[in-house]
């Protein structure tokens, strides 16, 4: 089996028409660098176009590797599959919409010779409406908020990454896969650079409000029990004040100023304790429910077939 030097991973998702291009463009960035060890693995996350297709007509040229999911997955265990099958001691991490530019990745393949393992790509000024930017940065900071670890809402997937910070990646056993947050945890020496982040190409986000709200609470109880100690401090908070309250009820009751405790009151207080009881209890459930789907130990991935067979 040929050597290879540099690895580029790519999850494919409704975005056939950008393949071919893409493609050429990795091409060119690997004439730049002058490397000719390199492979360009495409990962098609059971996309509903005709995205298998384009991977293996693009696969009987040179340097192309494909790879079937037999379901969709999700984009980080479409990432897990292509790092996995990935041979390069540096492997660069893309998305397959053009948004991230094939033409940057000589300059991240630059920075990451200054002694770093891994360059992550900051998008400047990200093409995206305004209202997606605004939303993105807000659902970044409260994932951050929640998971005590800094999230950038300019930084996605797309990067280089060398071999061992790659292998520590796949030795995490988590179940739910966050290819940011991953990269981030494992450590090693990084940096970050700016890039041009280009207008989608083709296609449409496959990120609804509630996949983002699933992988968000995924993400957080996966990397982080804050929410647990936040119910516990909240908790706390209540019954200090309901002590008050109480006292304060006890004083007036002793100063003749209550005779008879209002219904009102009562049931208003029933019902906030209730709803307060059943938040807790579902979040313990969601943190319970996590730990089962850890404990079956399920494949992150399945791979139906490659163009290598």
């Amino acid at each position: 089996m040929d050597q290879v030097f540099l690895s580029v991973v790519s999850p494919v998702y409704g975005c056939a028409a950008c393949l071919p291009q893409l493609v050429s463009g990795i091409r060119a960035a690997m004439e730049e660098i002058s490397c000719t060890a390199y492979e360009i693995v495409l990962v098609n996350d059971r996309s509903p176009d005709d995205s298998w297709e384009q991977i293996k007509m693009l696969a009987n040229t040179e340097n192309v590797v494909g790879l079937n999911l037999s379901r969709n997955f999700g984009q980080h265990a479409a990432i897990q599959a292509g790092l996995a099958h990935a041979r390069g001691e540096w492997v660069v991490v893309m998305d397959c919409d053009l948004q991230d530019q094939p033409d940057q990745i000589p300059a991240l393949y630059r920075a990451v010779l200054k002694n770093h393992d891994l360059v992550l790509a900051r998008r400047a000024a990200r093409q995206d409406t305004w209202l997606k930017t605004s939303l993105s940065k807000g659902y970044y900071r409260l994932l951050s908020y929640l998971t005590e670890t800094q999230i950038d809402p300019s930084i996605a997937n797309f990067g280089i990454y060398h071999r061992k910070v790659v292998a520590a990646i796949l030795e995490m056993g988590d179940y739910v896969r966050f290819f940011p947050s991953m990269a981030s945890w494992v450590g090693f020496r990084k940096t970050t650079i700016d890039v041009e982040h280009a207008p989608r190409q083709s296609g449409a986000s496959s990120y609804n409000l509630t996949r983002l709200i699933r992988l968000g609470l995924n993400v957080i109880i996966a990397f982080s029990d804050k929410p647990l100690r936040l119910t516990v401090k909240f908790g706390f908070i209540v019954t200090g004040l309901v002590i008050v309250f109480g006292l304060i009820t006890l004083f007036r009751f002793l100063t003749g100023e209550v005779i008879v405790m209002g219904y009102t009151s009562l049931i208003l207080s029933i019902w906030f304790l209730g709803g307060i009881i059943i938040s807790i209890l579902g979040i313990v459930g969601l943190y319970l429910g996590k730990v089962f789907d850890q404990t079956r130990h399920r494949p992150v991935y399945i791979i139906s077939e490659t163009t290598e067979d």
